[in-house]
């Protein structure tokens, strides 16, 4: 069975894939089997990437709103992706902010580039001190 952390890897593989040249559902349910994430994990997954992008203009907006360089689509599709699940489970599930802060920095520093830890944590940060305020 798929942990956790496999499954926002698969995720954000998937956010990539889509950002990339947009993927069908056949795709995303051939992509989970692969990655052997079935039962309660494959339903997790789906509940997180399906939310991803029915509050993806919002997630957005916020993560714009958050970065000093320029918009979000200026910066690495990986890093984009790490953030939109980040910025995701911070709003929208009962996931401690701390657990997420944490899951996001690991991916990228085991999926980016060595400055992309920090960016992620900033970004991820001021969205959880936002929320709580």
């Amino acid at each position: 069975m798929a942990t956790r952390h496999q499954v926002r890897q698969a995720i954000v593989s998937l956010l990539y894939a889509n950002d990339l040249n947009e993927k069908d559902d056949g795709f995303v349910l051939e992509f989970l089997k692969e990655k052997k994430i079935k039962n309660e994990q494959k339903a997790f997954t789906l509940k997180l990437y399906e939310g991803i992008f029915k509050h993806l203009s919002n997630i957005d907006e916020l993560i714009n709103s958050l970065l000093n360089e320029g918009e979000i689509n200026n910066i690495a599709t990986v890093d984009r992706a790490i953030l939109r699940l980040g910025a995701y489970e911070l709003l929208y599930t009962d996931t401690q902010n701390a657990i997420i802060i944490n899951e996001a920095v690991e991916l990228a520093k085991e999926l980016s580039s060595e400055n992309s830890p920090k960016l992620v944590n900033a970004i991820l940060d001021s969205i959880s001190k936002n929320k709580m305020a």
